[in-house]
């Protein structure tokens, strides 16, 4: 196994234009994930508390595997910019086919 500082990744500021989720259902994909006006106001919450210090993290695709609400802050605050880091290949993840409430964590 690799030690971090083998994994860690260049943060690098990235246009907010660039990322094509702001444009999409990104939390509310499925039939279960309905845009309701109690779920908007769970993430506006998310949004308003987010620290928008710690980078987003991107696919080597661009795709954004963590960070949404803090994009969101950074909209709102008409900021363009936003620090991330991108993996440059997707690594394996550490569990498959689990539901997450199963996942075990340590």
């Amino acid at each position: 196994m690799p030690d971090r500082a083998e994994l860690a990744l260049p943060v690098v500021e990235t246009g907010i234009a660039s990322i094509t989720e702001i444009d999409t259902a990104y939390w509310f994909h499925g039939q279960n994930e309905r845009p309701t006006v109690r779920r908007i106001i769970d993430h506006m919450r998310l949004i308003a508390q987010v620290d928008v210090a710690h980078p987003i993290i991107l696919g080597e695709d661009s795709y954004v595997m963590d960070g949404m609400h803090r994009i969101a802050r950074t909209i709102l605050e008409e900021r363009r910019t936003i620090r991330a880091v991108r993996f440059i290949k997707h690594p394996e993840p550490d569990y498959r086919n689990y539901r997450p409430e199963d996942v075990p964590y340590d």
